[in-house]
């Protein structure tokens, strides 16, 4: 019998949808003032004049190259760092000090520290890069951990090449601890990456761009670059977590 968890990733209900949109305009008729607080109404028309402008979707651009070329080079190296450990007890030792302080730091902290030695526009990057690595890092080498040892045992005994053994016995471990390691990163990374532009101002950027609205006072046009940031975070997530359900299927199936 098929069973579902109560804590599984799902879209959302148009009806809570729709409930907290009425729930944020009724704060919005209480507080009477655009400044302080538009309606959904007047974000989302300020969020369409946007997206008229050439200008928005350069921004969009520009912090999405960044925030997710740092998700990449994350992804890639806690994979890599995460097999190495596996394979050497001594890698896992020397790593785990710096993954420790990788989590343990704040984002803030993160940010100013890294404001001294990089340029404002590489900024989102790297702190997009410390963001994920510790979670993938630490995901894919407790899935190594889990591999069956009567399957390794099984193919030391009968030889079978170790690309064979990576292909059919630790990735189809692995990738669900993968997969879920990219699903909390992807949203975290695009929060830090884009507070990182907001400190480090990077011209063009999305973080620029919020920092300008809050500065000048257009309310309407602050709440619309967040609800672009969400759709952007959202969109990316849909399609890399899409694109790896698809080689998983190919995987099992193969």
């Amino acid at each position: 019998m098929r069973t579902t968890s109560i804590t599984a990733r799902k879209a959302p209900r148009l009806w809570a949808v729709f409930f907290w949109l009425a729930v944020w305009q009724g704060f919005a008729l209480l507080v009477g003032e655009e400044l302080l607080l538009p309606g959904p109404i007047d974000a989302a028309w300020s969020l369409v004049l946007l997206m008229g402008s050439v200008s928005f979707w350069q921004a969009a651009g520009y912090s999405a190259a960044r925030i997710l070329g740092g998700f990449f080079l994350a992804a890639a190296a806690g994979v890599l760092c995460a097999a190495c450990g596996c394979a050497f007890r001594a890698v896992r030792e020397l790593l785990q000090p710096l993954v420790d302080v990788m989590k343990a730091v704040p984002v803030a902290s993160f940010i100013l520290l890294a404001l001294m030695c990089v340029p404002s526009r590489k900024l989102p990057l790297l702190i997009s890069f410390l963001i994920v690595f510790p979670t993938v890092y630490g995901n894919v080498l407790e899935g190594s951990g889990h591999a069956e040892a009567q399957l390794l045992e099984m193919a030391r005994v009968f030889r079978v090449p170790p690309a064979r053994q990576i292909r059919s016995i630790y990735l189809p471990q692995v990738m669900p601890y993968f997969r879920s390691a990219c699903s909390l990163s992807l949203g975290l990374c695009w929060k830090a990456g884009v507070a990182a532009e907001i400190i480090g101002l990077p011209a063009g950027s999305v973080g620029e761009r919020l920092y300008t609205a809050k500065i000048y006072f257009e309310t309407p046009e602050l709440f619309a670059w967040t609800a672009a940031v969400v759709a952007l975070s959202a969109l990316s997530e849909r399609l890399i977590l899409g694109l790896m359900d698809r080689f998983s299927g190919g995987m099992g199936g193969a």
